[in-house]
């Protein structure tokens, strides 16, 4: 899966890198006898996340701007919550507590150089749209919404499928998509002095 096709322009140099962990555990493998293997997560959120608005991932910089925008309401000023493009493309998001929960049981569990993909299903793939409006309700925000569509949107899907994962670990249950942005924005609210957000 890793492999299929090269990887979108726009992070071409990071995409390379990462499939090259594959082929360097692989070779381990053949040469050494390693047991080495790589995960490979979707979007990651949570608490204690980069919420940088420049340079962090997308849904907690959305998490930061939406606090933004309902701080200026709460102090009477106009504007708004601006999410950059259409809202169209989609993204499949894991809670960083998952992913956790799923690291312990790789590393107990999972004995095989083969690279596993660490992801909700395919059929939780959500758009930019409404990761931004699971924000809105998560942070309280009242105030009005724009999509900029005077900027890009990226690459429109990158869907991950983790038929794999399932079949080993039947019985792990993710949590839902509303419950941890809610949790996330709660958190990052709470924590907002010492949380980490780059120049803002």
């Amino acid at each position: 899966m890793i492999h299929n096709g090269p990887p979108h322009h726009s992070n071409e140099g990071y995409a390379y890198a990462k499939r090259m962990i594959d082929v360097i555990n692989r070779c381990y493998h053949l040469q050494h006898g390693c047991m080495f293997t790589s995960v490979v997560p979707t979007n990651i959120f949570g608490p204690h996340d980069n919420f940088s608005i420049e340079d962090g991932h997308v849904l907690p910089g959305l998490m930061h701007k939406c606090l933004l925008a309902k701080q200026r309401q709460a102090a009477g000023e106009e504007g708004s919550f601006v999410i950059w493009g259409s809202g169209t493309p989609l993204r499949q998001f894991i809670f960083s507590e998952d992913l956790g929960a799923l690291m312990v049981w790789a590393l107990r569990e999972y004995d095989s150089i083969e690279p596993i993909i660490l992801s909700v299903p395919e059929e939780a793939e959500v758009t930019i749209k409404e990761a931004a409006m699971a924000v809105v309700e998560g942070m309280g925000y009242t105030g009005k919404v724009t999509f900029d569509t005077s900027k890009a949107d990226g690459q429109y899907k990158k869907t991950a499928c983790n038929d794999k994962l399932m079949k080993l670990n039947p019985n792990f249950k993710f949590t839902p998509f509303s419950a941890a942005v809610a949790k996330t924005c709660a958190w990052f609210e709470a924590n907002y002095a010492t949380a980490r957000k780059g120049g803002h």
